[in-house]
């Protein structure tokens, strides 16, 4: 060492040795690094300025501001995670009062069923929680309490406490359960362990993944800390393992910061979670308020006060705002709207994407690009009920997540997301591109636009769903006046469905000669129905060896006398997230639309000859949706 170049001399060797035991402290990097952030909060004084909001004082705000049109397009996304529709757009811009901004903000934070659908997918992330997913190990949702929560604005003290001591049997237990993999694990990735480092990384801006194996080589925490941690989750001694060896210690139950507290290590469970759920949110604790105001703060602005958001010993950018917008939020009652409201009201919000003190340019989420695209054509997906009856329309977090939403950053969420990869990547492009999902949602939402999409025709009968516990239906049908039958065996996620047979048995019609009709998961069987049946009867029954737990089989069975829609195979019950737009045959018209909408402006005049010239047709037009949804304009919050 170096390459090609004489070794480095005994001095040099030296040099680097005291270099390297002193830290390896860089220049730029040695203050940061001498920084000892403090555990209680206070609040600091208020800076002498002419500003108005606290905010713009402790930063000095410079001048200059967003227009109204881009300002409102900020807010919507940041609070409904939805575009404002040209009406909103052109209501907010043409009023002239000074006050509008403040007002807009306070007016989406109002719209409780908007607000909760979109910032769910944030704590998704940070709470380990999804829907759609299946794991061979045990692990539950918190969907239910986690959305209620938000929609209530439950204080966050209340909800820290309500996930790491959550009610016996309405509370979210599945939080502190984590992702109870199938078989042996490392030491380090035990329930009651993942439990300790997610509530430390979440909650107090602390990563406890090395030190859960060995004592940490990049800060302070020890193996015995993280093991400390995990014992308040634990309702049994635990032995401390070194990376994945015994070593015969048995860890005391001991909190991160043992000034504020602690529990008797041989408490019982409940006694112990509850201390956690005190200690966590004790007035004298500022950590868990600065994590979170931080974590906000990265959302709406594309960058921590404290970077990294996960490393809140790392010296703040801003300490004064740090603490002064946590004793704020502390002393609002931990209240989450009031800290948006605050944060959202200062005229750093808006400034120009760039400036300094300003947002930076911030990527749609997977979840706002899916449920924007679903806005401007009004092609809303479905959540598809379990038993026989009608879909909602649903928002992209309440789905299963497609390869699309997965390219653009959705996290398989098996252990906590506190930040996601947003960075453009070949596998987006693909998906963009070719993938299945957005070809769906253009092809649908063309036709619908113009209002040629067909309505779907309804199904004469719905199993509900089937596997290895409800293993077979009965069909009982009538067919009179009907040409032909749609048998369709839909898969619902199994874990093999091309592993997955049923068969129809004594399939017949009246009382003429039944057959039996093996077939495949998926699959759809066209039949003739003789002249003059009245009736459709059969079994359906899953074959034994589908049964397999590999398998993991999950059908349903519908039979049409139409042929179905494979996209709407249920009936759908309600209203859409939004109004969808009014369909027209007005090529211009809805050109203007769709720029106002997507972008935030109309078209310009070279832009809307392209556009007339491309919606002349409807593979025209989804060719026109597609250039437009990929813009860079449309795909960031600017």
């Amino acid at each position: 060492m170096p390459l090609n170049s004489p070794p480095l001399s005994s001095e040099e060797i030296s040099t680097l040795k005291v270099w390297i035991d002193e830290g390896a402290k860089g220049p730029a990097t040695a203050e940061a690094q001498s920084w000892k952030p403090a555990l209680a909060l206070k609040a600091p004084a208020m800076p002498e300025s002419r500003e108005a909001h606290p905010v713009d004082k402790f930063l000095k705000t410079p001048e200059g501001a967003v227009s109204d049109a881009v300002f409102a397009r900020r807010a919507y996304l940041d609070l409904w995670g939805l575009l404002p529709t040209p009406a909103q757009l052109d209501a907010f811009v043409a009023d002239r009062d000074a006050g509008k901004y403040g007002k807009l903000v306070d007016r989406l934070l109002a719209n409780r069923a908007n607000y909760a659908n979109h910032w769910i997918s944030f704590w998704n992330d940070h709470l380990h929680n999804d829907e759609g997913v299946v794991y061979h190990g045990d692990r539950k949702t918190i969907s239910k309490w986690l959305r209620q929560s938000l929609e209530d604005n439950l204080a966050y003290d209340k909800f820290v406490q309500g996930l790491l001591n959550p009610a016996k049997d309405t509370g979210p237990e599945g939080f502190l359960i984590g992702v109870n993999w199938r078989g042996d694990i490392n030491a380090s990735q035990t329930p009651v362990m993942q439990a300790a480092q997610n509530t430390a990384q979440v909650f107090l801006g602390i990563n406890l993944k090395c030190n859960s194996c060995h004592d940490s080589f990049i800060n302070q925490w020890k193996l015995k800390d993280a093991y400390g941690l995990a014992s308040f989750f634990s309702d049994a001694p635990l032995e401390i393992h070194r990376c994945d060896s015994p070593t015969g210690v048995t860890a005391q139950t001991k909190f991160l910061y043992p000034e504020l507290g602690g529990v008797d290590t041989a408490a019982p469970l409940a006694e112990k979670r509850a201390a956690a759920a005190k200690l966590f949110t004790s007035a004298e604790n500022g950590r868990t308020p600065r994590t979170l105001v931080n974590r906000y703060w990265k959302v709406l602005f594309g960058r921590g006060i404290v970077e990294p958001v996960d490393d809140m010993d790392a010296k703040p950018s801003n300490p004064e705002l740090l603490d002064w917008l946590a004793a704020d939020f502390v002393a609002h009652g931990y209240d989450l709207q009031h800290l948006l409201r605050t944060i959202m009201t200062s005229r750093a919000y808006r400034l120009p994407s760039g400036r300094e003190a300003g947002p930076l340019p911030r990527r749609l989420t997977a979840e706002q690009f899916l449920d924007n695209v679903s806005a401007v054509t009004g092609e809303w997906r479905t959540l598809d009920p379990k038993a026989p009856g009608a879909a909602t329309y649903a928002r992209d977090w309440q789905l299963k997540s497609t390869p699309l939403g997965r390219a653009l950053g959705r996290a398989i969420r098996d252990q906590i997301m506190t930040e996601r990869q947003n960075q453009p990547t070949t596998l987006q492009a693909l998906e963009l591109v070719n993938g299945d999902t957005l070809a769906t949602l253009l092809h649908r939402g063309a036709l619908r636009l113009r209002d040629q999409l067909p309505p779907a025709p309804a199904s004469l009968y719905d199993s509900g769903i089937l596997n290895t516990q409800k293993d077979k239906a009965e069909v009982d049908v009538e067919i009179a006046g009907a040409e032909k039958l749609w048998l369709v065996l839909a898969d619902i996620d199994s874990y093999d469905p091309a592993r997955t047979l049923v068969t129809w048995q004594n399939a017949r019609f009246d009382d003429r000669a039944p057959r039996d009709l093996p077939a495949p998961v998926p699959s759809t069987q066209t039949v003739d129905v003789p002249t003059g049946a009245q009736r459709f009867r059969a079994t359906i029954v899953l074959d034994p060896s589908s049964k397999a737990s590999d398998i993991n089989p999950r059908f349903r069975l519908f039979v049409f006398r139409q042929q179905p829609d494979m996209r709407r195979l249920y009936p759908v019950d309600g209203q859409p997230p939004i109004a969808p737009p009014e369909p027209t045959t007005n090529s211009d018209r809805l050109i203007a639309r769709l720029y106002r909408h997507a972008l935030g402006r109309l078209p310009s005049q070279k832009e809307r000859a392209i556009a007339l010239d491309m919606a002349r047709t409807n593979d025209g037009l989804e060719d026109l949706l597609w250039s437009v949804f990929l813009s860079p304009e449309f795909q960031y919050v600017r």
